[in-house]
């Protein structure tokens, strides 16, 4: 338990995005699904708003509250792996690298995000995209039941056999319905070693890039995942020193099968479009899990913005290559995830995902600042990025974890029609709207 003055307290309440700087009355460091309850009962009967925090990894700060109570699940970080039966069961408070740490040691992975210093929960119960989503679908594809203690301090199993509507409501719902204390997944084979391409090439390259990931992309299996991005060079050993930081276009391939295969596909980009610099290497799955996680380090100031799109159509890679150029941060990104495959052959009513199941493209504009003073400019990209892209996307809305400004009509947008039947399974286990510090659900 933290309080202001409390050793450690300025610790505790920080959260990845440093440009959010909350100040909660109580922080309460629960361990039990039993103390959770004890904290939210403590919440309600002193009025204070509840803040569930797992990995604190929100570009929205939505783990934080000032003069509230913050439920921090840190605590709760073990994973048991059982794997026999392909199963994992994971802390609420887990982290991706404390998932991917226990499940690689039996060469098995669950599907979830690219940066290992997420949580686990918050990630999930938005959704959950990453590398081996063309593989397996998303994070709440592969969840077997959840631990979830309710506003009225129930604590309840959700599976398609107990608490059918809340475990619909669980994948892709968001916080609303309850603090998840634990998670059950299915696992696949994957790894140790995976093999991974980078092709990088200049900005007067992107139309080009883009057309050509068009073509290529579709016409891979599932073993493979491509993510394309507008971004500067990185400075590591493997970059030549006179792209360092330079801006323009990356694709990284990813194989799950062998080399020969994966050169099979690097071959066939570059014969097409040659890149200013390429590496390729076999690596362990759990270093491709942290590949981003120094770009995306704590501390760093962020505003992020999505949108899906059916294809990367003319008109999109117009605005793309438009507005990469006019980033005013050289650690600000642009980037597209593939969605295909094992994602959509999930119908699109079985989860409460609010992001469609036809094929198509996730994009993120992130703009990132190592300094609060260079933060408005980036926001300005942002938002005008997305505003040039949203008559091109699929809906106004965008990936629930990924929406920057968390208002009414965004939150509806995302869901569509789904919105209503969320708000039902809300009314039932929320109806007071204790837990509203998220992409918010209203009750019916």
């Amino acid at each position: 338990m933290f309080a202001p003055g409390d050793a450690g307290y300025d610790d505790a309440r920080r959260v990845w995005n440093a440009n959010i700087d909350r100040r909660p009355a109580v922080i309460a460091s629960c361990r039990t699904a039993e103390e959770v309850r004890a904290a939210i009962a403590f919440a309600t009967m002193t009025g204070m708003e509840i803040a569930v925090r797992g990995g604190a990894h929100n570009p929205t700060g939505s783990a934080s509250v000032d003069d509230g109570l913050v439920i921090d699940l840190s605590g709760m970080n073990q994973v048991t792996v059982d794997p026999e039966a392909k199963r994992a069961k994971v802390g609420g408070g887990a982290l991706l690298a404390d998932l991917d740490a226990a499940t690689q040691a039996h060469g098995l992975a669950v599907p979830a995000g690219m940066i290992s210093h997420t949580g686990v929960g918050g990630l999930t119960l938005g959704g959950g995209m990453g590398w081996l989503t063309r593989l397996g679908g998303l994070s709440i594809d592969n969840l077997v039941s959840a631990q979830v203690v309710t506003a009225d301090g129930r604590i309840l199993r959700a599976a398609e056999d107990e608490h059918p509507e809340l475990f619909w409501a669980l994948r892709g719902g968001g916080g609303n319905f309850g603090v998840v204390t634990e998670f059950e997944f299915r696992l696949y084979d994957v790894g140790p070693l995976v093999q991974y391409g980078l092709l990088f090439f200049g900005l007067e390259q992107g139309p080009e890039m883009f057309r050509l990931a068009r073509e290529v992309i579709p016409t891979l299996s599932r073993e493979f995942n491509v993510v394309l991005g507008g971004l500067n060079a990185p400075p590591p050993p493997f970059v030549p020193e006179e792209f360092h930081f330079r801006p323009g276009y990356v694709m990284v391939v990813t194989g799950l099968g062998s080399p020969e295969a994966h050169a099979e596909v690097l071959d066939r980009v570059r014969s097409a479009l040659p890149p200013l610099f390429e590496f390729a290497t076999p690596m362990p799955y759990v270093a491709l899990q942290q590949l981003l996680d120094e770009s995306q380090r704590w501390g760093q100031h962020v505003y992020e913005k999505s949108s899906f799109f059916d294809d990367l159509t003319d008109e999109v890679i117009e605005v793309i290559t438009e507005h990469v150029p006019a980033k005013t941060s050289p650690t600000s990104v642009n980037l597209f995830y593939r969605l295909d495959e094992a994602f959509s052959e999930v119908d699109d009513d079985a989860t409460a995902f609010g992001g469609g199941r036809t094929p198509r493209y996730a994009c993120f504009v992130i703009g990132v600042c190592q300094d609060p003073e260079s933060l408005p400019a980036e926001q300005a990209w942002v938002r005008s990025f997305w505003e040039a892209l949203t008559p091109h996307a699929i809906s106004t809305g965008g990936y629930v974890n990924a929406l920057g400004d968390m208002d009414q009509d965004r939150v509806r947008a995302s869901y569509g029609k789904k919105y209503d039947r969320l708000a039902q399974v809300k009314a039932e286990y929320d109806p007071g709207n204790v837990f509203h510090l998220n992409a918010n659900i209203k009750p019916a």
